[in-house]
């Protein structure tokens, strides 16, 4: 018992800081790296050079893919906005509507899955939250409405890599874990757009069902075409790409039903500062073109094309940072991974929009100027897992939840999910801390460890809500830096519905299969 509370000790100061004490994420994710630290010098023995270097590792994957994409992705963004391209990509979605509730449907739900699907790594919030600021959305809404909306897209995040993940590490087929992932968040999925819709009907004075008046089968059809679409993605076509097609016939669901209903409530209207205009297709095309450039870089580098992935993936560098035991080699992918596809296809985007090479120059590092507190937060948190993980911390909490809860394991196990993303900020890295642990669960507790395995994917989703990296790059993109204590505050009774529901579905479900 001694040693689970000081294993999870950091995870409660985390909670502590950022919640009771309000400290900023950049503050208080340093600390609680301080306190891993300690730990693994005095508590776990662990050697002096495994520490460093473990933390070097962390710095090192924080940097080289996660920032790299985080800035990637706002760059993107902030160049639209200096082009004042914004004005014409936000005039072309009042067009769809000028409801506030569709418009978080379309840019946080749909448009949000998609970029998870596309590339993760937290454009699925920089982006979006940035779209909605544009539109005159408050920026704390911004971040929470997209931190909620990117939920259930993320088991099939960056082209289904959380899935391709704990399916090499487990042995077992990728196209049945991404089967039962989707069966298992599927309530949530339809679930997810009615939450959204509530956050904004609170966020313009309106209580209760008021926020649903007249779009209760927009909402539920938001999630089920999502929902849907997924799992014959999953079963017919590939495990890689639900999120993806699930998000395109999700938006294009929105958009049609909003047009066939004739949505309009005064009550929910942007403010528009201009008349809405008709917009032709070179205009749409300039200013979306870092969009779309983006879109097309992602895809065609992806394994999905193979004859142009293999020689990207080829040009990487490996070394060996961790100095302990069964260290693995650090690979740069300098090409192939999604931060670098997004630098050049915002910079062609640029171009496009008659932009001067020297002024994207500019725009790019004030970008990075704009989030070097979300950098030294996002260093601190990859640091604390790795480390947390090299010294066994992790093992001992995973082992005592095991331990403690027994045939009644199946309820918790997406709990153990959400706290391996809530450290890392990442489901793919939770898969490869927990994936060989809820397989064993399995195996002792004579269960399937296909769905134990799903189970520990989805919990990975809820964990994005709180996840402190997340956080950051939600405070980032909307120009909020230091309220991540309100955030949390404000989304984590969601990720609470979330990690009660997705414990029934597992502990219920498994009975049935």
């Amino acid at each position: 018992m001694l040693m689970f509370l000081l294993a999870i000790l950091p995870i409660l100061f985390l909670v502590i800081a950022l919640t009771g004490l309000k400290l900023p994420g950049h503050k208080a994710c340093p600390l609680a790296m301080i306190i891993t630290l300690i730990e693994a010098l005095f508590i776990w023995k662990q050697s002096s050079i495994d520490v460093i270097t473990g933390t070097l590792e962390g710095f090192v994957m924080a940097i080289w893919p996660i920032c790299l994409v985080i800035i990637a992705a706002v760059f993107t963004y902030n160049l639209v906005v200096y082009t004042k391209n914004i004005e014409i990509i936000k005039n072309m979605l009042a067009s769809v509507s000028t409801d506030k509730r569709i418009l978080v449907l379309i840019i946080a739900w749909g448009f949000g899955a998609f970029m998870e699907g596309m590339a993760g790594f937290g454009t699925a919030v920089a982006i979006p939250a940035g779209i909605l600021i544009g539109l005159g959305f408050e920026p704390l809404f911004s971040a929470m409405v997209c931190l909620v909306a990117n939920t259930t897209p993320v088991a099939f995040g960056s082209i289904g890599v959380p899935e391709i993940t704990a399916a090499s590490i487990a042995g077992l087929s990728s196209y049945e874990i991404a089967i039962y992932t989707i069966l298992q968040t599927s309530i949530m999925s339809v679930l997810v757009p009615f939450m959204v819709i509530y956050m904004t009907g609170r966020s313009t004075g309106k209580k209760g069902t008021e926020a649903f008046k007249g779009i209760w089968i927009i909402t539920l059809m938001a999630g089920l075409s999502f929902t849907i679409f997924q799992y014959i993605t999953a079963r017919f076509i590939s495990p890689e790409l639900p999120s993806i097609l699930g998000s395109v016939v999700c938006m294009a669901v929105i958009i049609i039903l909003t047009k066939l209903f004739k949505i309009n409530n005064p009550d929910f209207n942007i403010k528009t500062e201009k008349s809405i205009t008709n917009v032709d297709l070179k205009q749409a095309f300039i200013a979306w073109s870092p969009f779309i450039f983006v879109l097309l870089f992602l895809v065609f580098t992806s394994s999905l094309v193979p004859i142009i992935n293999k020689p990207l993936a080829s040009v990487k560098s490996s070394i060996v940072i961790y100095s302990g035991k069964d260290a693995v080699p650090y690979t740069f992918a300098w090409l192939s991974t999604p931060g670098v596809q997004i630098i050049i296809a915002a910079f062609i985007g640029g171009l496009v929009q008659r932009c001067p090479v020297s002024e994207i120059v500019c725009v790019f590092f004030k970008t990075i100027k704009q989030m070097s507190k979300t950098i030294i937060t996002i260093m601190a948190v990859i640091a604390t897992a790795k480390v947390m993980g090299y010294c066994g911390m992790i093992q001992v909490i995973a082992d005592f939840i095991v331990n403690i809860t027994g045939s009644f394991y199946p309820f918790v196990a997406p709990f153990l999910g959400s706290v391996g993303t809530f450290v890392t900020g990442s489901a793919t890295s939770s898969s490869v801390l927990f994936t060989k642990l809820q397989h064993s669960a399995a195996t002792v507790l004579n269960m399937s460890p296909t769905w134990m395995v799903a189970s520990n994917i989805i919990g990975s989703t809820a964990g994005k809500i709180i996840s402190p990296q997340s956080i950051a790059v939600a405070t980032a993109a909307t120009g909020v830096v230091g309220k991540e204590s309100e955030i949390l505050t404000g989304v984590i009774k969601y990720y609470i519905v979330f990690i009660i529901v997705y414990g029934l579905v597992t502990y219920f479900g498994i009975g049935l299969i």
